[in-house]
């Protein structure tokens, strides 16, 4: 089933209980979706793990957003961020805890025989790989350069 399919749904139960925060979470969606979808040389598809990164881009502007938003003291602008951030998180995979993430990278480090931060890109770029959907860029980087600078 794809994400459109499993959004639709809960989009029209939203509208009905005029639930307005899940109903402009999941139009966001839908509208990221729509964009994604008509783009040159998509063809009219998305692959899952096409929608996955894009849910990641929507909760990544979101949590930038709830990041400015808060330095500037403007509470009624993050509490909707935090809520979109929570609707939209319900459809990505299980994110991985940051013990698992750890060992993760560390199996990645030890098959890819890296010893020195130089070569930190290279990590990064197969633990993306093999991480995609279940941990962000964010949280990748930051677990490679504490793994390597030990």
């Amino acid at each position: 089933m794809t994400l459109e399919q499993r959004i639709m749904p809960k989009l029209k139960a939203a509208m009905l209980a005029r639930d307005e925060k899940s109903v402009r979470s999941l139009r966001a969606i839908k509208a990221a979706i729509i964009i994604a979808k008509t783009a040159e040389g998509a063809g009219g598809e998305l692959k899952a793990e096409d929608e996955v990164k894009l849910l990641q881009k929507l909760v990544k502007q979101r949590k930038d957003s709830l990041e400015i938003f808060t330095k500037q003291n403007r509470n009624d602008l993050a509490v909707k961020e935090e809520e979109e951030i929570a609707i939209i998180e319900k459809f990505l995979p299980q994110q991985l805890s940051e013990n698992d993430l750890k060992a993760e990278i560390s199996k990645i480090i030890a098959e890819s025989g890296v010893t020195s931060l130089s070569e930190m890109g290279k990590v990064i770029g197969l633990a993306n790989k093999q991480l995609a959907g279940r941990a962000d860029g964010k949280s990748i980087s930051t677990a490679v350069k504490e793994l390597l600078a030990k």
